[in-house]
């Protein structure tokens, strides 16, 4: 029996295109304990009908618009589980994902989070096609991380609509997080035209302050 639970925070806005295949993988997880929960953040489609098809194994919470970050902090403050896991609602987690990253915790336990490996992909009529070579992932989807290490460093920035894990793992970093990556896929990130990265590309002037931020922390009080 596994002794440790694992909550799985999926912030989610107007995805009802893609939020059942992600809540979907999460169940396919052979891992348990396990919570999940959905932070609607404001949807004005389907989401909330779709979320709620998986009750009362999805947890399900409605709030106004506040970002992904408000999103994700949201899931946090509901969650009862020793771990923390994030799924983006329109990407999917591979079959024994989390079976990997527990074990890596398992072997060694001065371990706070454990990454892998992210697959993009595309999916068009004719079936899902992956896109590009694999890469090493240092996204929230990804991550898998003792709740007190997520404590420890605090929550996500809600004043930015870009890089909010960009901050985090700043600031993480900057805290001595000790981190392992794997060598297997942990992410499939779907590509499409309303990638987060996209909707936003108006604000990539938060990336410039995040890095002057971290750049004042380091230089500590004038």
């Amino acid at each position: 029996m596994n002794e440790h639970s694992i909550a799985t925070i999926i912030p989610a806005y107007n995805c009802e295109r893609y939020l059942a295949e992600a809540i979907e993988s999460v169940l396919a997880q052979n891992y348990r304990p396990l919570e999940i929960i959905v932070i609607d953040d404001g949807s004005t489609d389907d989401t909330a009908k779709i979320a709620k098809r998986f009750e009362p194994a999805v947890q399900y919470c409605f709030q106004g618009n506040g970002g992904i970050g408000s999103a994700r902090n949201r899931g946090i403050e509901l969650a009862h589980s020793d771990f923390i896991a994030f799924l983006d609602a329109d990407d999917l987690w591979p079959e024994g994902k989390l079976e990997h990253q527990m074990l890596a915790f398992h072997d060694n336990r001065e371990i706070e989070a454990v990454f892998g490996l992210v697959q993009q992909f595309e999916q068009s009529s004719g079936g899902t096609t992956d896109v590009g070579a694999l890469m090493t992932g240092q996204l929230a989807s990804s991550m898998l991380i003792r709740r007190e290490s997520f404590d420890r460093v605090g929550p996500f920035r809600t004043d930015i609509k870009l890089g909010e894990f960009v901050d985090w793992y700043m600031r993480a970093s900057e805290k001595g997080l000790r981190s392992r990556m794997l060598a297997e896929v942990v992410l499939r990130r779907r590509i499409h035209d309303s990638n987060t990265g996209l909707r936003h590309r108006d604000s990539s002037s938060d990336y410039v302050r995040l890095l002057k931020n971290a750049l004042d922390r380091r230089r500590g009080p004038a």
